[in-house]
């Protein structure tokens, strides 16, 4: 028999609600890893997280925070969702080296080093060169690896991703993307990328975000869950899970905050990206966490074994959260 089989979704946006954290056990997800900051500031991702602890206290029946592995299997236990909180963007530590033990105090557990642009710390997969990881972002990866603060390269460009991975003494993640040889996004991932992720050991969530997908909204689970199969066979089924990059109920203003934060009056939407405003249509078998049975369906039906299923559904990013989350160990 296979070991319990978990579900965790590793990157949301969702706008938040007791409807929606109602979905979440409804779909039986035991972890969800948020977004608490795009461009956030110190200050105001601290009023993010305490509209998170407002919403722990009024439904401490749905929802438990999340600090390690074990806080999974503790809401697992209890029927709830453990919540995870990372970054998009390293805008919360400003240019204060010491604020990414704060941030992990807090309870941050991951935190990607640029957002589409060139950050303080590498290079956003929108700008037209790239040249790596920054002084401050080489000082910042032994920081956060030293804390336990998992670097996220989802919207970086290729060499800062590349450099990341070498640099890292601990696996990074790609939270929420797909191959570049599935659906050629300029924000999904090369198999030169992929494979340098996974052979460290790294992680990829496969993203739901239609302009993630091959043929948009418009994509098939079994055209989704190929996708994966094949990833599988080059990358090693242990190195994939989930990151739906849901944005379940958003206004689509909130769009003009992920793209635009206060940088830039007018929308750059990035060479290669969707032109059109406004949040895309999910795929029909894919709209809310009540829908990650199809996903799962789907993966067997692709020839997943049982213990395969489980390990992209959840138990992967289990077994990374237990190894990541906590300090460095000393040699």
């Amino acid at each position: 028999m296979g070991e319990t089989a978990y579900r965790i979704d590793n990157l949301q946006y969702a706008n938040w609600s007791e409807k929606i954290f109602h979905q979440m056990r409804e779909g039986r997800v035991d972890a969800v890893h948020v977004t608490i900051a795009y461009h956030e500031t110190f200050r105001e991702m601290v009023l993010n997280l305490e509209a998170w602890n407002t919403w722990f206290e009024r439904h401490n029946d749905l929802i438990m925070p999340g600090r390690t592995g074990e806080d999974v299997r503790i809401a697992r236990e209890a029927g709830k969702t453990a919540i995870f909180f990372g970054f998009q963007n390293p805008s919360p530590i400003e240019d204060d080296i010491g604020l990414i033990e704060i941030c992990h105090q807090l309870g941050a557990r991951f935190m990607q080093l640029s957002y589409n642009n060139q950050s303080l710390l590498a290079t956003g997969c929108y700008e037209a060169e790239d040249p790596g990881i920054t002084r401050f972002g080489k000082q910042a990866i032994a920081e956060m690896n030293r804390v336990g603060l998992v670097i996220d390269m989802s919207h970086s460009a290729d060499r800062s991703t590349l450099d990341a991975i070498d640099l890292s003494a601990r696996p990074i993640a790609i939270t929420h993307a797909n191959p570049h040889w599935w659906h050629a996004a300029l924000r999904n991932k090369k198999d030169e990328v992929l494979k340098a992720l996974t052979t460290r050991g790294g992680m990829l969530g496969f993203s739901l975000y239609p302009h993630h997908l091959k043929d948009g909204g418009d994509c098939t689970l079994e055209s989704f869950c190929q996708m994966i199969a094949e990833s599988a066979s080059r990358y090693g089924a242990q190195n994939l899970g989930i990151g739906t990059d849901l944005c379940q109920d958003q206004p689509d203003s909130i769009v003009t905050w992920m793209r635009n934060g206060r940088w830039s009056k007018e929308t750059d939407f990035g060479e290669g990206s969707a032109a059109a405003p406004g949040f895309p249509p999910m795929p029909s078998w894919f709209e809310d966490n009540r829908d990650f049975d199809a996903i799962e369906v789907g993966l067997k039906a692709v020839g997943f074994s049982s213990d395969e299923v489980a390990g992209i559904m959840g138990n992967n990013w289990l077994r990374f959260y237990d190894a990541n989350f906590g300090p460095a160990e000393k040699e």
